[in-house]
């Protein structure tokens, strides 16, 4: 099991890439963090999510 933002998800095997897809969310607006590290937006693809980690993804809002 992974923790993807606190809830637990059956998402282990899955790049960032996916689950930053499959969270609805546009990757050049999103930061990564995989066990408390920032992911480089070019590692989203080859970057894939085990047993057990835990990723946070944090959308940025712009407002004015």
């Amino acid at each position: 099991m992974v923790t993807v933002n606190g809830a637990p998800s059956d998402c282990a095997g899955s790049s960032i890439a996916k689950l930053v897809a499959d969270g609805g969310y546009q990757p050049q607006r999103v930061a990564v963090e995989l066990n408390e590290q920032i992911v480089p937006k070019t590692q989203y693809e080859s970057t894939v999510v085990k047993d057990g980690d835990k990723v946070e993804i944090v959308g940025f809002v712009g407002g004015g």
